[in-house]
């Protein structure tokens, strides 16, 4: 398998895709409470915990598989 291919940098590029949907998400955030719908801000923000949660966890991961021979 060649390496751009690899189990390490396929999470990593799927975890880079969960910082830029986080990111999205916080955009949308945003946008809608400064639209005065402050209750699906709040979810949205709630859902973003979770990302926020992960991420250490996912990174670290990451650093072990990298780690692998």
């Amino acid at each position: 398998m060649p390496s751009e291919y690899s189990l390490s940098d396929v999470l990593e590029k799927m975890y880079q895709n969960q910082l830029a949907l986080e990111a999205a998400l916080m955009e949308l955030a945003l946008h809608v409470e400064a639209h005065g719908h402050a209750d699906v801000g709040n979810n949205v923000r709630g859902a973003l915990e979770t990302f926020g949660e992960n991420a250490g966890h996912i990174k670290q991961g990451l650093a072990q598989l990298k780690k692998l021979p």
